[in-house]
């Protein structure tokens, strides 16, 4: 029985929050049981001097942990002045994420900047992170649209993303940080809304996971990002 009484294949529950942020292009609150992450669109109408004459935009994120996103305080990263490895890789992750499903030259020469902030941490911080800021991603560039700043939507397809593993040999969906701080095999499964998969991370920390291991995960992975995209489209609709 898992720590949190939930079957194999069952996430936590999933709450989607838009307009969370007044001022931003698109935001929203995600939250997968007890890990939340604000996440907000912010559209800058100039893309980086080194992207300045390709006539296409840019997408790019920000990720950071609130110092009592955890059951400890950890220190600002801007305190230390530099951010730390997995810092930067979790952003570069949901960057490369985003912009798989976006259009750039349909963007113009802007960028959107996502910024992704834990609240409170309690594992799958960086797949809530990427679900929602598709989300806000979203609703910045429908809003363009709108106000007839571009003529094409040009985020042309929906990603998602859930963290799977073995934990106590069995293939496992959703990870808490019961689960994570002690799985034989992490993962982490970014997938399209056309079927697609745009990016899996996938590591033993014990021994060595079997390819039906991997194809366990696969399957779950797959079956919450159904459930992820319908839960996005919602979100969008009644916000």
């Amino acid at each position: 029985m898992r720590p949190s009484k939930r079957d194999q294949v069952q996430m936590r529950e999933v709450n989607i929050e838009t307009g969370a942020a007044s001022y931003a292009e698109g935001s929203c609150l995600i939250s997968f049981g007890n890990t939340k992450v604000l996440c907000t669109a912010s559209v800058d109408e100039r893309v980086p001097p080194w992207m300045r004459g390709k006539n296409k935009g840019w997408v790019t994120a920000e990720y950071g942990m609130l110092p009592r996103a955890t059951h400890t305080r950890g220190r600002r990263e801007a305190a230390a002045g530099k951010q730390s490895g997995r810092t930067q890789e979790i952003q570069r992750l949901i960057g490369r994420s985003l912009r798989a499903v976006t259009d750039l030259t349909l963007l113009g020469e802007r960028q959107i900047v996502l910024d992704c902030d834990v609240l409170q941490a309690d594992g799958g911080t960086r797949t809530a992170s990427i679900t929602g800021a598709w989300v806000a991603l979203k609703i910045a560039t429908m809003g363009l649209v709108k106000q007839g700043l571009i003529e094409t939507d040009p985020v042309f397809d929906q990603a998602a993303a859930i963290s799977c593993g073995i934990w106590q040999d069995t293939a496992v969906c959703d990870l808490d940080y019961a689960e994570d701080s002690t799985a034989q095999t992490d993962a982490n499964f970014v997938l399209s809304g056309s079927g697609g998969l745009i990016e899996i991370q996938a590591s033993a920390e014990d021994r060595p996971m079997s390819k039906q291991q991997f194809a366990e995960m696969m399957g779950q992975a797959e079956q919450a990002a159904q459930e992820l995209f319908v839960m996005q489209k919602q979100a969008i609709e009644q916000g």
